[in-house]
């Protein structure tokens, strides 16, 4: 093969006269080059690790520190007290006998001023962390900031000029609370009073007094005695028993997708599409790897938020086992895994330590898509094992892929930086019936075919044969938030600065030597085809099931929303709300993700829309009571529900913690009836937001087409609604709605014309509002005039 014969360095033959040896010295200098980029990467990870080790401080601020106290001395003064003198006792006898007194000194003044630093460093790494700690502002009103506030910005502002890495507050943030057993219990009674009847109310009213008064207290201190111990006492074990144990398929389950544009496709050539996407992606790898971005903040603020999601995010895969699966992260890798047409490639995106060019990439792309060979046997559909159950999956791993040429294509699979699938089909939201083409381009980025994506990468990037692209990301490594911004950013960088010539192929030089991309080989035996086959039909029949449908909402955004004095967020929750009762005639156990990432190793808490409050205004607005009375418990709502999420954020939510209770009994092997009934609860309606965080990157005054539809997951309960929707500008809100065919009482449609309607009820509710206090102020006006 081509590429065998590109990596050998060197020949050599036996003759009569001895042997004659052949380099190949273009061959060595890439093995040169490789080395140099290899030992540039261990000295700018020692680099970062010094600077992010000292931060809020620089390392040249050691300098200070010592030519300070050396001036001090030198004017006849002891800024130790004493303590240099001591040092110099100290110094090992070999100094004593080849430095000079004077020598001593100023080695004993250095040793002294280096503790002194490191004492600085250690007092402001705990300033930054209790000012870290303080979560009061996220509770006040607008307009009314408190003192202590008003200080606490002042402080924090400081802090944050040096402009930081990507860890650097890793070490000052703080850990995740645990919050008091009564407090969560209360809470929670208060969550599901509204959807249980007065008996059923004081049936689980009875059990959480049980679980405190017996077992709530000894789970508490053992969970206490996790919090001392662990960076945070939620995340590893959430990790664990939610994600990488769940046995079933993680396609549709768990993983989640992200879309292209909604109105534009940068180019229609697929092979160049790939080309400027995989740049865009490596490039973000290189940011990752040298802490180059900026931590993410929340929005206005300059609080951080926690990064160590990004670690995992390249060359890492979901690795299957019997009980458990684990998560394999790679250091680095120089090449992606690419599938086309049931054919396997792994391809070399550096050469000698140089990342290949867009148009050098796009080249391969094309002989990629150009290579006309078929699959070897079972490989076209092998990429279905893991789309089905796990413990099948594990066993055909352990059984057939442990050596040979098997485990050579696997690890080149689960080794690669991410993986790539050069899609036959054309999607995206084209032809005559545009909202139908949205809905199956969500399905195709949710399982495509079952077998032509591999759910066990990180991330797999989808390019469609029209140039149309979009991801599919497995969820334990990390949440939504963390791939959007690597999404944000690869599309940005492809459609704005990387660019296109105009017919449509990226630019650059091409280097035609190139070896051609490697195609992986495959030993697939009759029982793992048999498999195959197994896995496809469970795959295929969770496929089937899937009721997607996605539609932008254009009437209006948070920008005419804002001007109702009302969170975008919370109207979004509470207009779901509504939704809900109008189609199913009643409320549900709701799920909104939140983040908890103002903690170290935060993941996300449960905030739970259905509150009373929330009950009362859809009761009230459905009952046809005033107008007036409408818009005040409206408000009351909205106001309840963003106390429920800064709640959440500040780690006083209530899952995550009977989450952490349940497993601790587990451990111990003691049963709660409370803690089971809690955990078995259906969440039937489960929503999300997906976060704009990079505004800086699109331009939409000035590119008002290029905007973000967003992405979605599949339905959580089987008879319930998943609901994914992204905030885009001022004027426009992009839905996912996701739920299953089998069950007759939902339709993913019929929900997404409820949320278009209660978006309408509602914001007519609060415009007569607005226009009513408008006529008042007019009708007003002309008596102030004369009272002045």
């Amino acid at each position: 093969m081509a590429e065998a014969h590109q990596a050998v360095a060197f020949q050599f033959t036996i003759t009569p006269e001895g042997i004659d040896l052949q380099l190949s010295y273009q061959a060595l200098n890439q093995i040169y080059l490789s080395g140099v980029r290899s030992w540039k990467k261990r000295v700018s990870r020692m680099k970062n690790r010094v600077i992010k080790g000292v931060y809020p401080a620089s390392p040249s601020s050691w300098l200070f520190v010592a030519i300070g106290i050396l001036a001090t001395m030198y004017m006849q003064s002891d800024p130790s007290m004493g303590l240099i003198a001591k040092i110099q006792q100290h110094l090992p006898l070999s100094l004593h006998v080849s430095l000079s007194s004077q020598g001593q000194t100023m080695v004993s003044a250095l040793v002294f001023s280096t503790l002194l630093w490191l004492s600085l460093i250690l007092a402001l790494r705990f300033c930054l962390k209790l000012l870290l700690s303080y979560h009061c502002w996220m509770f006040e009103q607008h307009g009314r900031v408190s003192n202590t506030t008003k200080v606490w910005v002042t402080l924090m502002s400081l802090f944050s000029r040096k402009k930081p890495l990507l860890y650097s507050y890793q070490t000052s943030l703080p850990h995740l609370p645990v919050p008091g057993i009564q407090d969560t219990l209360s809470r929670y009674l208060e969550s599901v009073r509204p959807l249980l009847t007065d008996s059923e109310f004081q049936q689980m009213t009875k059990l959480a007094n049980e679980f405190e008064s017996t077992l709530g207290h000894r789970l508490q201190r053992y969970l206490k005695l996790k919090a001392l111990w662990a960076t945070n006492y939620v995340s590893d074990w959430w990790e664990e028993y939610v994600y990488l144990r769940s046995r079933g398929p993680i396609m549709v389950n768990s993983n989640y997708y992200g879309m292209d544009f909604l109105y534009v496709t940068p180019t229609s050539v697929q092979a160049a599409r790939a080309g400027n996407t995989i740049t865009a992606l490596m490039l973000y790898r290189r940011k990752v790897n040298r802490e180059e971005l900026t931590p993410s903040r929340v929005p206005g603020t300059v609080i951080p938020l926690c990064a160590a999601q990004c670690e995992r995010m390249f060359n890492t895969t979901r690795t299957p086992g019997v009980e458990t699966d684990v998560l394999q992260h790679w250091q680095d890798s120089e090449f992606v895994a690419v599938y086309h047409r049931g054919r396997y490639f792994r391809l070399w995106v550096y050469r000698a330590g140089r990342l290949l060019s867009p148009r050098e990439i796009e080249y391969q792309i094309q002989r990629i898509l150009d290579d006309s060979s078929p699959p070897f046997p079972g490989e076209e559909k092998l990429g279905a094992l893991t789309a089905g159950d796990r413990i099948p999956w594990a066993q055909m791993r352990q059984q057939f892929f442990r050596s040979g040429l098997n485990k050579k294509s696997l690890d080149a699979i689960e080794k690669a930086a991410f993986f790539i699938t050069l899609d036959d089909e054309e999607q995206g939201m084209k032809g005559d019936d545009p909202a139908g083409n949205l809905d199956r381009y969500a399905k195709s980025l949710l399982h495509g075919k079952c077998y032509d994506r591999w759910f066990d990468k990180s991330f797999s990037i989808v390019i469609y044969k029209n140039g149309k692209s979009g991801l599919n990301a497995e969820h334990s490594w990390a949440d939504a938030p963390t791939v959007a911004h690597l999404w944000e950013y690869t599309l940005a960088t492809d459609a704005f600065q990387l660019g296109y010539t105009e017919e449509g192929h990226c630019k650059g030089e091409v280097d035609l030597s190139l070896p051609l991309p490697q195609r992986l080989v495959w030993e697939i035996s009759p029982e793992v085809q048999t498999q195959v086959c197994s896995s496809l039909a469970v795959a295929q029949a969770l496929a089937d099931d899937v009721d997607c449908h996605v539609f932008p909402f254009r009437d209006f955004g948070k920008g005419r929303i804002k001007k109702c004095r009302i969170s975008p967020d919370a109207f979004i929750q509470l207009s779901l709300q509504l939704a809900y009762y109008r189609d199913r005639g009643g409320f549900c156990l709701t799920y909104e993700a939140s983040m908890t990432r103002l903690f170290r190793e935060g993941r996300t808490e449960t905030v739970r829309s259905c509150s009373k409050d929330s009950c009362a205004f859809v009761r009230a607005l459905e009952s046809g009571q005033t107008e007036e009375e409408c818009r005040r418990l409206f408000r009351l709502a909205s106001e309840k529900h963003q106390n429920l999420y800064r709640m959440a954020m500040t780690g006083a939510g209530i899952d995550r913690h009977l989450f952490c209770l349940y497993v601790v009994s587990k451990y111990l092997g003691v049963d709660s009836p409370f803690l089971h009934k809690v955990l078995s609860e259906p969440w039937r309606l489960s929503t999300s937001q997906t976060p704009v965080q990079q505004l800086e990157l699109f331009d939409l005054k000035n590119n008002p087409d290029y905007i973000s539809l967003g992405g979605g997951f599949g339905p959580v309960a089987d008879d319930g609604y998943g609901v994914s929707y992204i905030i885009v500008g001022e004027d426009l809100i992009n839905f996912h709605v996701s739920s299953k065919h089998s069950c007759s009482e939902t339709d993913s449609h019929r929900f997404g014309a409820q949320i278009q309607k209660a978006f309408q009820d509602i914001m007519a509710l609060l415009s007569a509002d607005a226009k009513s206090s408008s006529s008042s102020k007019g009708s007003n006006q002309p008596q102030s005039k004369k009272l002045l």
